[in-house]
């Protein structure tokens, strides 16, 4: 299956995460509601950024970031 390219570039980060956290992650992708790991942490990451900010003109602008069909 090919993969979706993105208009932005993105960059690769490592980070680590206790096991526990992994294995739910991994578990929310199996059950389908993620279509992957990365979609679910950006996803995770948007929402930190627009609740921390709280503004909703960047919560737009992220929305477009997002790869379409989620």
């Amino acid at each position: 299956m090919p993969r979706m390219v993105s208009k932005d570039k993105m960059i690769l980060i490592s980070m680590h995460l206790p096991k526990e956290m992994l294995q739910e992650l991994d578990e929310l992708v199996k059950q389908g509601r993620f279509p992957s790991r990365s979609e679910a942490i950006r996803i995770a990451v948007r929402d930190l950024i627009i609740k921390e900010s709280g503004l909703k003109q960047r919560e737009l602008e992220l929305q477009q970031i997002l790869i379409p069909g989620r």
